[in-house]
């Protein structure tokens, strides 16, 4: 295998290759990758950055190394891990992107349902331990649950008794959301492991749309120097093994605008996505310490300090 610390210490005048037509990206089955100009500069000053620390990662871990790319809903990690890979490609690195979307224990359908029954489950418990569920209320609740607005914080400006369902609610979804209960984190684990101690081969998981399209496939690993894991919970706690954690940074009403201007029929998103979105957020937030590399919406290198001074700002901007 090719001294890859040598390749990259080599890449001092580095330049975009020019991208023609579709490139490889990640390994989620029916992942759609559209790479757009802002896209484009993003992966560049990223790139230009992984260079930097990349040489002394590979020198430390035999010649290999592992990237996460994470970031909340809408912000570019498909696209921007699938041009990370492509440059370290050209520049004649062997790269995988490997999707973490593909090890939640459920399939996208099941487990969509899941964070909702842990959601409506935890509610209802909490009110049954404060005593204050009644018919009267339950009826009422259940007509807000077939209307998909139960979620909504709306209804405890009408409904002081509401705040215990949707307290209630949040933390039983904060117990499951992003945590071992939701992901087979070990699993994860366990690919990046056999990767880093020099695997030439590995069996990674596939997983579709329904049971149908749930299987493996061993994917030859023997020229692969860069694995780049793009993932919403790449840099989680709850496992091990990535080297340079890359955090695409959002905030919250940038992840707010992005989603309404997606949404084709002029609908915004349910507020239980909308709850989904807000505990995501706060897991990147708690995890955004240990990022190596940290971008802007906007596309500019942020120091974990600027970020904080952004995100502080972005909140208190939002509570006016």
């Amino acid at each position: 295998m090719k001294d890859y610390s040598q390749i990259i210490s080599s890449l001092t005048d580095w330049n975009a290759p020019e991208i023609k037509g579709e490139i490889l990206h990640g390994d989620m089955p029916g992942d759609k990758v559209s790479i757009e100009s802002h896209h484009i500069e993003k992966a560049n000053k990223v790139f230009k950055e992984l260079l930097n620390q990349l040489p002394e990662v590979l020198k430390k871990n035999n010649n290999r190394a592992v990237l996460c790319v994470c970031g909340g809903s809408g912000v570019g990690k498909s696209e921007i891990a699938s041009l990370l890979s492509h440059y370290f490609r050209e520049a004649g690195i062997g790269s995988y992107t490997l999707s973490g979307d593909n090890y939640p224990y459920r399939i996208p359908m099941y487990n969509d349902a899941e964070r909702l029954g842990v959601f409506r489950r935890s509610a209802i418990k909490a009110m049954v331990a404060d005593e204050s569920l009644t018919k009267e209320r339950f009826e009422l609740i259940q007509q807000f649950q077939k209307e998909e607005t139960d979620a909504s914080a709306e209804h405890a400006k009408e409904y002081e008794w509401y705040h215990t369902y949707l307290e209630g609610g949040k933390a039983g979804l904060k117990n499951y959301l992003g945590t071992p209960n939701e992901i087979n984190f070990g699993e994860v684990e366990e690919i990046v492991s056999q990767f880093k101690q020099g695997a030439d081969s590995i069996w990674l998981k596939r997983m579709g749309r329904d049971m149908t399209e749930l299987w493996y496939e061993k994917v030859d690993m023997s020229e692969v120097g860069i694995l780049v894991v793009e993932w919403t919970h790449g840099n989680s706690d709850n496992y091990k093994g990535v080297d340079i954690p890359v955090l695409l940074n959002s905030t919250p009403q940038e992840t707010l605008a992005h989603r309404k201007a997606r949404n084709r029929d002029g609908k915004t998103d349910s507020p239980f996505t909308m709850l989904v979105l807000e505990l995501e957020q706060e897991m990147l937030e708690r995890q955004a310490c240990k990022a190596k590399v940290i971008v802007s919406k906007q596309g500019d290198l942020l120091s974990y300090e600027e970020y904080q001074a952004l995100m502080k700002a972005a909140k208190e901007n939002g509570n006016e």
